[in-house]
């Protein structure tokens, strides 16, 4: 198939950079550090705010989260 010949659907969008280097095989680099499930209690509507921003709501609370630790060194 040629990219010509693709059909982007909303269902099926064109990958985002985000996307495309998620699918890269991490050979020969560090193993991406775990995660860790944790409970934690955050405001309501902090909450939804991030929750409105879409899927990876959570990704997206971590990333703020290194950012604040990081701005803090």
């Amino acid at each position: 198939m040629t990219d010509s010949e693709i059909q982007l659907t909303e269902e099926h969008p064109e990958a985002t950079l985000e996307q495309t280097v998620r699918g890269i095989v991490r050979k020969g680099l560090q193993p991406v550090p775990t995660k860790e499930a944790i409970s934690l209690r955050i405001d309501r509507d902090v909450l939804e705010w991030f929750k409105a921003q879409g899927p990876g709501y959570q990704t997206r609370m971590n990333a703020v989260l290194k950012a604040y630790r990081d701005a803090s060194l």
